[in-house]
């Protein structure tokens, strides 16, 4: 098709023609959105190359059920949270405002194509419960008793949420972000590290 100069609608077409055969496929984006719509997520993104699908509390035991039977996504790698926290006991909080909550993740594979699909849901602080998931991942029950005993979430449902680590009589969670660590105290997190420029190549010594 030959854009005709007087009508700018015609390049229009043309330029878009191109733009399509030129893209390429996406698997990566494709496979997220669909594990997305089936679950009925809030959102998703493919960032850094790594699946991730955001859903809601009340969504959670639904949609890994959904991803194990309807995606093959059979193999329980992890489950864990994150403190998301703008006031921190021990070290600089983070540079820009976060949205305070605990992020409980969960990492799903398969176990033929190497896909890997993490999913996340949110908690409120006040109330940080939601339920287990035991009942389709019995290797998740470990996890979720780490997490009950590090950042002080409820799992309902799970049978055993007694402490593996810590003392009968420790007291409070360590991994929140207002739990004073003495360790910490005494040898902050890393945080933003100031690193120094590389010194002079001896090839190109005024760079």
């Amino acid at each position: 098709m030959t854009p005709n100069p007087s009508d700018p609608q015609g390049e229009v077409e043309v330029e878009a023609e191109a733009e399509a055969e030129t893209t390429e496929p996406d698997p990566l984006a494709d496979f997220a959105a669909s594990i997305a719509e089936a679950v009925g997520a809030a959102s998703h993104s493919t960032e850094y190359e790594t699946i991730k699908i955001f859903v809601e509390p009340d969504a959670w035991v639904d949609a890994v059920t959904k991803a194990r039977d309807e995606f093959d996504l059979a193999f329980f790698s992890w489950l864990s949270a994150v403190d998301w926290a703008n006031e921190v006991s021990v070290g600089d909080g983070p540079q820009e405002e976060v949205e305070e909550r605990y992020e409980v993740m969960c990492a799903l594979g398969d176990l033929t194509d190497g896909n890997l699909v993490i999913f996340s849901t949110s908690l409120d602080k006040e109330a940080p419960t939601i339920d287990s998931l035991v009942d389709v991942f019995q290797g998740a029950a470990w996890h979720e008793r780490e997490s009950h005993e590090m950042f002080g979430i409820d799992f309902s449902g799970n049978p055993d949420l007694s402490p593996l680590y810590l003392p009968d009589a420790f007291t409070g969670h360590p991994l929140r972000k207002s739990y004073p660590l003495l360790s910490r105290e005494v040898k902050p997190w890393p945080g933003k590290v100031d690193v120094e420029d590389m010194p002079p190549s001896s090839q190109n010594p005024e760079a």
